[in-house]
């Protein structure tokens, strides 16, 4: 695989991008199913997104902000409460995924374990995965657990992006250096895009971006 140029911030689309994300993000959004186990997945019809990343890092609350919905996508302040595959269907256009978290260890072992072969598993064998997008908290960066998922992906071959969240709970001297150290863990995996994606799901930031990004993926 040839590697990505240097990573670098998302800086803009331009407004015919940003229209049809936002067009397409307005359609009406409905969850599919919660799939426990592989056998329960949907029908594979639509290209779908995943959305990965450790608990409690925000990703319900990045799918309702993208979607413009407060609670289409559960969240909690309970780090570990999706514990499911959530299949959301986009205007029957994209399927949006939100994964369980990794990183939390409430449950037991066994449980977690089974939880993190699902994923594993779901990203190695669905035809209609386009990207799965890997969430980071701005506040912490790249952890071990993000490593792991980069990783797998890397080795699956199934392209992602890196999306920093919670943005607006930092200073910008300490995003900037999340941002710069992110930049330098990606250049040793092969399946990342270049572009980080920098949101905060609370103020709406880069939030349009990363709509126009998803858009380009979605069945016409």
């Amino acid at each position: 695989m040839t590697a990505p140029p240097k990573p670098s911030i998302v800086s803009g689309f331009d407004e015919a991008a940003l229209e049809a994300g936002r067009l397409l993000f307005a359609k009406e959004c409905d969850f599919v199913w919660g799939a426990d186990a592989l056998n329960q997945l949907p029908e594979a019809d639509l290209p779908e997104v995943a959305f990965a990343g450790r608990s409690n890092v925000g990703k319900s609350s990045l799918v309702n902000a993208l979607t413009g919905r407060k609670t289409l996508a559960r969240t909690s302040n309970t780090p570990g409460r999706t514990q499911q595959l959530n299949f959301f269907n986009l205007g029957n256009r994209l399927k949006l995924v939100d994964m369980p978290g990794y990183g939390y260890a409430k449950e037991s072992k066994e449980k977690v374990e089974a939880w993190n072969d699902m994923v594993r598993r779901f990203l190695r064998g669905r035809v209609t995965l386009r990207r799965a997008l890997v969430l980071v908290d701005s506040r912490h960066g790249l952890k071990p657990n993000d490593e792991e998922i980069m990783e797998m992906l890397d080795k699956t071959a199934v392209p992602y992006v890196v999306v920093l969240t919670k943005s607006d709970k930092v200073k910008a001297s300490h995003l900037d250096a999340v941002r710069r150290a992110t930049e330098a863990g990606l250049k040793k995996h092969p399946a990342a895009f270049p572009d980080i994606h920098v949101t905060s799901s609370e103020l709406g930031l880069g939030i349009a971006e990363l709509r126009a990004s998803l858009a380009q993926l979605a069945a016409a």
